[in-house]
């Protein structure tokens, strides 16, 4: 304290004072900068997929697959609510789609740590559901629904879930 006080008595700028500016001022930055470092590689892997080469050569396919499926003409509504995943899958006329399996993949956009899949049970005619706990934020949800062991139908989307009384 004593130190201090000595540094700061005369009025006078000296090199005393500039050492202690400096000092704060790169410290600071230094200790932010370790701080926001450690939290960013402790947080998330960055790993998204495996090989990224066999992940590029696989988008096209997806995309085609993807655009193959939507212009069947079909129609989905997913709700995701009260802890229950609900699907229902309509052609282009309307009627229900039938499966023998419809899969959902719960994950976050950026942490793979709370990722979820599950089969959804038959509720009704083209209706599928499955009890699903999830914690408020966004997620991606990926549905994969199959008949006689072939995907007829696929889709991704991203939803926000906002759990009552989270802050």
């Amino acid at each position: 304290m004593m130190a201090i006080r000595s540094l700061f008595q005369g009025g006078t700028f000296t090199g005393w004072h500039m050492l202690v500016v400096m000092v704060l001022f790169f410290g600071t930055i230094i200790s932010v900068n370790v701080t926001m470092a450690y939290l960013a590689t402790s947080s998330w892997s960055g790993l998204i997929v495996k090989n990224t080469y066999v992940a590029s050569q696989q988008f096209d396919e997806d995309v085609a697959e993807t655009r193959e499926m939507k212009s069947q003409g079909w129609s989905s509504r997913i709700s995701v609510n009260s802890g229950l995943v609900r699907y229902e899958l309509t052609d282009n006329a309307g009627m229900a789609v039938p499966a023998d399996t419809v899969t959902a993949t719960l994950s976050r956009p950026a942490d793979e740590a709370h990722d979820q899949t599950f089969v959804l049970k038959r509720t009704g005619e083209g209706n599928y559901s499955a009890p699903a706990e999830l914690n408020s934020g966004q997620w991606l949800i990926q549905i994969v629904t199959s008949r006689g062991g072939d995907v007829v139908y696929r889709e991704v989307q991203r939803i926000f879930i906002e759990t009552p009384g989270a802050d």
